[in-house]
């Protein structure tokens, strides 16, 4: 008779599993044929209010791409932060770790979406949420196959990330905000990918292969930079290469780093090398950028394993 044993109550789960942790917004998006000039009028094509943020996107396109997605981050005790965990929790995230602060605000963004798919964006910045710090670091990591981090709210993810290290998980950095070469942060991301915008910033040069020898003098690993339809640049140790973007038609390009971000951090999860992992989220961001809505546009698994064939 075979052996009927149960699993052990440990037992791995079948999905990998990445927990992102960071900010999450409310984007009130408007798609225009172009952008409002100082007194006129534009009528809006599109509206949408969607759930929005570096950290909480990518858990969004993680969970639509078939993996086990947990979000951590501070919220307000607004409605806008209701918004926010309902969105996660019915986009198939696990919000439990979810940080409501007493008199806090959350971010909401106000985005205008031009006919060539590039953005007009004003936010209210969330104001309460840094000195948030997680519960219990160690506990969220159970399971957890790489953590994806955003450096919005670096007093809340720096616990995460430190544990994660100590646990020899693998650490994703999204660099979306300028800060100094010097941070902290960044000698805690196995990758750190960063966006052009803000290596630039960081680096103090305007030429990206520049500013990546510097970054990469202070992050450890792999360090890449991601320039829209130019594609990213990336350093592993002494290797240097180039993932060209897919040439498509921008409708959109709402959410595609995040996208970019999610896609990366789930291959590498599922064991898929540095550069099987950046095409993977090349096809994902490049997918993303054609559809209208910000992350309600992720494509799934199928679509970019299509688009990966052809």
């Amino acid at each position: 008779m075979p052996n009927m044993a149960a699993a052990p109550t440990n037992a791995r789960p079948q999905r990998p599993v990445v927990l992102c942790a960071g900010i999450a917004v409310i984007d009130f998006i408007f798609r225009v044929e172009r952008f409002p000039t100082p007194g006129t009028k534009t009528p809006t094509h599109e509206f949408l209010i969607t759930g929005s943020g570096c950290a909480a996107n990518a858990a969004i396109a993680i969970a639509r791409l078939g993996a086990e997605a947990r979000f951590a981050g501070p919220l307000g005790d607004d409605e806008h932060a209701q918004r926010v965990a309902e969105g996660l929790t019915h986009a198939g995230v696990n919000a439990d770790a979810i940080i409501r602060i007493p008199g806090a605000t959350t971010s909401i963004s106000g985005i205008f979406i031009d006919a060539a798919g590039e953005r007009l964006l004003t936010t209210r910045r969330s104001q309460g949420l840094a000195p948030a710090r997680p519960r219990q670091p160690n506990r969220l990591l159970k399971n957890v196959d790489v953590v994806l981090a955003d450096n919005h709210f670096p007093g809340f993810v720096i616990p995460i990330c430190e544990a994660a290290r100590s646990r020899d998980i693998p650490v994703v950095l999204d660099i979306d905000k300028p800060t100094e070469l010097s941070d902290s942060l960044l000698a805690l991301g196995s990758h750190t990918i960063f966006s052009a915008e803000a290596l630039r910033a960081t680096s103090g040069t305007d030429q990206l292969e520049a500013a990546l020898d510097r970054a990469a003098e202070h992050c450890r690993g792999f360090v890449a930079v991601t320039d829209g339809k130019h594609g990213a640049l990336w350093h592993a140790g002494k290797t240097r290469g180039h993932q060209a973007a897919w040439t498509v038609k921008a409708i959109d390009t709402l959410a595609a780093g995040d996208v970019f971000h999610g896609a990366f951090a789930l291959a590498l999860a599922e064991d898929r090398t540095e550069n099987e992992a950046l095409r993977f989220a090349s096809a994902a961001a490049a997918l993303k950028c054609t559809r209208f809505g910000g992350i309600v546009g992720t494509p799934t698994r199928t679509e970019i394993e299509r688009l990966l064939n052809e």
